[in-house]
């Protein structure tokens, strides 16, 4: 006699129930091999290749960006859909998250060939906001339009609407989104039309986005860009603490702006602008000459290859504007008489300094700073302690700290940290989050009630809000995002151990 058998739901095996938890533990174990694939592949390019090596080296590293990112947007997805959104406002200032956002994504861009510019008007200072929740919306919309975009670029820019609202938006030269997909493409797992469409993406990023969104009782879109392209915003009302009176450094001047590149002119007449003076931008060198007068300044894009082509006529104040890795043509620029240089993105502070000192009206004697993104060396002669056990992500962040010029002590271990600031002094403690025994933060803490003051950044594989505020309620100073980055540890040496260190209560704000 035959026993009926168990119903088919009762015979399948029950479904792991994987938390949040396990799963940023799981993925920790993905990402640590992955950083080090990708850091290597970073400095394999630094070297002397041959054109078929290079190719293939950015496309081994190409890969393994493609593939943290997915591993990235599904941990932050299930953390997102796993409970409510805590957010964290605080006073944040606009101009200095949208270039934050452009120079992160800068090198990516540049890469593709591509310029990514920010701009923002003088009179929105600060909102109350979460920051770190701001940024990731933002950079899922820039990277987004960076990865779709082959040529022209990206232009990120905020501004009051109606009362107590600020719109973003991030805008692209890309192939833009058709009026059917533009709702769909916001859906989990979704993909665009082909034109716009990531063969091996997980169709996560904008779903993020706009639940963040939502959590800020705002609203999230896409439209099409004027000039063609996609242009992806989003609305929410904050408190905003508006600016005193705007002050217009460049009023009744005018700037002459030469690029071929539609966004950085865009991104530059509009800075000029809101500082008051006259923009005039165009396409050709000749075209824009024509049109300058004595006492104009001239905005030159190297791109254009100035120094190829006649020079500015006499009376006309030159300033070319090149990116950070172009710094070895500044000699020969100043040689043909240009009166300065620009880094792009540009900041528009910098701006206005170069061009009134171009001018011959520098405030006071006080010359406009360097900017550190050209700096040679950004950090020379600082002593680093470099705490982390992975030996592959501690060859890699070695070799990045000695091109910055820092003298560097290697612990593989919180233990060992804590041994080597008992007997050296150093300007700033790099320290891995998850190791062995002691972990990061529990280093951090020791570290700080042994007496030691010096700066410590975290180095994490979480690029999450939640962790990175742990790192700071450890008593560190800030973080820095593996896999590593010359552009990002340059930016954390110059603001930590540049001009030697600064006393553990000043830390940053949360990114």
């Amino acid at each position: 006699m035959r026993h009926p058998r168990d119903p088919l739901s009762e015979r399948r095996p029950r479904r792991a129930q994987i938390s949040a938890e396990q799963l940023a533990s799981m993925s920790h174990e993905f990402r640590t091999p992955l950083n080090g694939v990708i850091g290597m592949a970073r400095l394999l390019e630094g070297t002397r290749l041959t054109a078929e090596q290079r190719a293939y080296t950015a496309a081994l590293r190409e890969s393994g960006e493609h593939l943290l990112t997915l591993v990235n947007d599904v941990l932050d997805f299930s953390k997102l859909g796993a409970g409510r959104v805590e957010l964290n406002p605080e006073p944040t200032d606009v101009e200095t998250l949208l270039r934050g956002v452009a120079e992160l994504l800068s090198p990516r861009a540049r890469e593709k060939g591509l310029e990514i510019a920010w701009t923002a008007p003088p009179q929105l200072a600060e909102i109350h906001a979460d920051e770190g929740r701001l940024r990731q919306i933002l950079l899922n919309f820039a990277g987004n339009a960076v990865k779709f975009t082959k040529e022209g670029g990206v232009l990120i820019a905020a501004e009051p609407t109606r009362a107590g609202c600020v719109r973003f938006t991030v805008e692209d030269t890309g192939p833009g989104v058709s009026a059917a997909e533009r709702e769909r493409i916001f859906e989990a797992f979704a993909q665009a039309e082909v034109g716009r469409a990531d063969p091996g993406g997980a169709g996560l990023g904008l779903a993020i986005a706009r639940r963040l969104a939502q959590a800020m009782d705002g609203e999230v879109g896409v439209e099409t860009r004027r000039g063609g392209g996609a242009l992806f915003w989003f609305e929410a009302a904050f408190r905003v603490r508006a600016a005193g009176e705007a002050t217009r450094e460049l009023d009744g001047r005018r700037i002459l702006i030469a690029s071929p590149n539609p966004i950085l002119k865009d991104a530059a007449c509009r800075q000029v602008t809101a500082c008051g003076g006259q923009a005039i931008a165009g396409a050709d060198l000749d075209e824009v000459l024509g049109k300058s007068a004595p006492g104009d300044v001239l905005l030159i894009d190297h791109a254009l290859e100035p120094l190829k082509r006649r020079r500015p006529p006499p009376g006309r104040a030159a300033i070319v504007l090149l990116a950070p890795e172009e710094r070895d043509r500044m000699g020969a620029y100043r040689r043909a008489g240009y009166a300065g240089y620009l880094i792009k993105p540009l900041r528009r502070g910098s701006l206005v300094e170069r061009v009134l000192i171009a001018a011959g009206e520098g405030r006071g004697a006080a010359p406009a700073p360097d900017d550190e993104r050209i700096a040679m060396a950004a950090a020379p002669g600082a002593r680093v302690l470099l705490v982390e056990d992975n030996p592959i992500n501690a060859l890699l962040a070695r070799a990045l700290l000695t091109r910055e010029g820092c003298s560097v002590d290697h612990a593989i271990s919180g233990e060992e940290a804590l041994a080597a600031a008992k007997v050296g002094t150093y300007d700033l403690i790099l320290m891995d989050m998850r190791m062995p025994g002691l972990s990061g933060e529990e280093a951090a803490r020791a570290l700080r009630a042994q007496g030691v003051g010096a700066p410590i950044v975290a180095l994490t594989a979480n690029a999450f809000e939640d962790d990175r505020r742990r790192c700071l309620a450890a008593g560190m100073n800030d973080f820095l995002v593996k896999p590593l980055s010359p552009d990002a540890l340059r930016v954390m040496l110059t603001r930590w151990a540049g001009r030697g260190w600064t006393p553990a209560a000043q830390q940053a704000k949360l990114a």
